[in-house]
């Protein structure tokens, strides 16, 4: 499959939004425009019935749902007796999220056009969009029941505070780029889409901060910023928004340097459950002032409050850069390059691991001849004598570890080209299966055991039948895998699911996390308490009765639901 062919088929449709102009005037209020079963359940769409034909044995099979419920202080789950898996559970199996559904009152439609006007639709092709994740094989049993599109701060609180009279849950969405199931909408409901607010509200040069609202790219605002000699330095994959990054406390290649989300942010606006505005902090680069309600918000995943604004930490521009290559005969070999390179005190950048499939994945999918061994690429920066000085200390030490075929780019094209590459590895992947899905891990680990960890799930990457690829930021102990199935092979499924449960255990024994970057959303909801232990979740399930007491913001996310007060 041609590159270009598989990045037009994973963005999102450009079908148009068919708005709901005449909908509600000729809708009786007495009348739930939803209340129709057939709406949600009987469509003549095709792929939406080949969709629930694939659902139905695992919904039939499973046992649990993400209920709603009116008092907080009680667990997710209805019934704590059950004895089936439960949808993110610490025993559960099922890739599918269940949910309580519940119509949505004919009146909060009626409050929601009154207050979005043209901006939001009930179209079954754009809500069954909205509900499935565009780069993840999780799924859910329902989809929203309304999207909207909020342009104002104003309009998200009023919003959320309708939905929260009626209590009704809400979804946020972003760039739909998460892999974790976040944007999942289990229960129905609303799905604010935060796509339409992506202004840049002020820039500080000689502070080097900016202002944005959430839905703006981080390349979007990189294209803003150059003029400037000034960027944002996160990079996770392409089309994230910056308020799908706070939600999830990503990272990116990039963050060995510069940390993760949660040092480049400043402050941030959020609309609590109950419609009011919080601002989290100054525009102090430094503030002891109180709780840190600015990182509590960053990686909350939409569970405490819708975010509107962000002020982040901007870096100013590199005089000059390096790129530079090497091949290993094992991957192991590649990693302990990445980790006695840190050791020396080089003040790298960026360091990515590749293994010799994702490198085959990539000469595929883009055309190179790059060579199909385990490679390792650096980005050096600073003045131009240094980073040569620098790069000549990296193929030292690559040499010393059996590496070989040590190239570097400082051509600005050329750099740019590899980098990009290595953003659209992903994409490369599922080019080379096209009929798969992606199970993409996400584990970290203390530095002295990367090595160790990559080496023994390379191991069980080759054992498999299944096609896997690794990538690695090296540098700061983080390391994924893509793990191609066939979503219609409970086999394989199975398989995925091994080798993802076989990496997250073992870091988590290297004292390790089941998610470096991606978050947590329903995917990963399995392995916290092992991770995190019951009486840190209860603490998280008490913050967020304290600030959602009616359960609304994006429920069954983040906190399992089999953990109670």
């Amino acid at each position: 499959m041609a590159f270009s062919g598989l990045l037009s088929r994973l963005r999102p449709s450009s079908k148009p939004i068919r708005f709901i102009h005449n909908f509600i005037k000729h809708t009786p209020k007495s009348q739930s425009p939803i209340l129709d079963s057939t709406i949600l359940n009987n469509h003549n769409n095709n792929n939406y019935q080949s969709w629930r034909t694939f659902l139905l044995p695992i919904i039939l099979g499973g046992s649990l749902a993400i209920h709603f419920q009116k008092n907080p202080s009680l667990c997710d789950a209805p019934n704590l007796q059950e004895t089936g898996g439960r949808i993110g559970g610490k025993d559960s199996t099922e890739l599918v999220v269940k949910g309580s559904y519940k119509p949505v009152p004919s009146e909060l439609i009626h409050e929601l056009k009154a207050i979005c006007q043209d901006n939001m639709t009930l179209d079954h092709d754009e809500r069954y969009f909205h509900g499935k994740p565009q780069y993840s094989f999780h799924k859910a049993v329902n989809i929203p029941d309304v999207v909207v599109f909020p342009r104002s701060e104003d309009e998200v609180s009023k919003i959320v505070q309708a939905c929260n009279k009626y209590k009704v849950p809400i979804v946020p969405y972003g760039g739909a780029t998460s892999i974790e199931g976040h944007t999942l909408s289990p229960n129905g409901g609303v799905c604010i889409d935060m796509t339409l607010m992506k202004n840049v509200k002020a820039l500080h040069v000689k502070d080097m901060d900016v202002v944005v609202e959430p839905g703006i790219g981080w390349m979007e605002l990189n294209e803003y910023l150059a003029p400037y000699g000034l960027f944002f330095p996160l990079d996770p994959g392409p089309g994230a928004t910056i308020g799908g990054m706070c939600g999830t406390r990503c990272s990116g290649s990039l963050a060995v340097r510069y940390g993760t989300m949660r040092d480049n942010v400043i402050n941030l606006k959020a609309v609590l459950a109950d419609g009011e505005v919080v601002k989290t902090a100054s525009r102090a680069r430094k503030s002891a002032a109180g709780y840190d309600l600015t990182r509590l918000m960053i990686g909350s995943e939409g569970t405490l409050g819708v975010i509107t604004e962000v002020t982040l930490r901007l870096q100013k521009i590199p005089e000059h850069s390096i790129v530079a290559m090497c091949n290993f005969p094992t991957i192991k070999d590649a990693a302990d390059v990445a980790i006695a390179a840190m050791l020396s005190g080089i003040q790298v950048s960026r360091v990515e691991l590749l293994d010799e499939v994702q490198v085959k994945a990539i000469n595929l999918a883009n055309g190179k001849d790059l060579p199909e061994f385990p490679t390792l690429m650096f980005e050096l920066i600073g003045t131009e004598a240094y980073t040569r000085e620098q790069t000549h200390i990296v193929q030292k030490i690559a040499s010393e570890h059996n590496g070989s075929d040590f190239v570097f780019a400082e051509d600005k094209d050329a750099k740019k080209e590899l980098w990009k590459i290595r953003k659209e590895a992903l994409y490369a992947c599922l080019a080379m299966a096209p009929n798969c899905e992606a199970m993409t891990t996400d584990v970290c680990v203390p530095l002295s055991h990367l090595a160790e960890l990559i080496s023994k799930s390379k191991q069980e990457l080759d054992a498999s039948p299944l096609l896997g690829t690794v990538i690695a930021h090296a540098g700061d102990g983080n390391f994924h895998t893509v793990i191609l199935f066939n979503p219609e092979d409970e086999e394989q499924r199975k398989e995925a699911e091994r080798l993802n449960n076989f990496m997250v255990h073992a870091a988590l024994s290297m004292e390790g996390t089941c998610t470096g970057e991606h978050g947590v959303g329903t995917g990963k909801l399995k392995y916290l308490e092992k991770e995190l232990g019951t009486a840190n979740l209860r603490t998280m399930r008490k913050i967020k009765a304290a600030l959602d007491p009616n359960g609304i913001m994006n429920p069954g996310k983040l906190i399992p639901p089999h953990v109670c007060l």
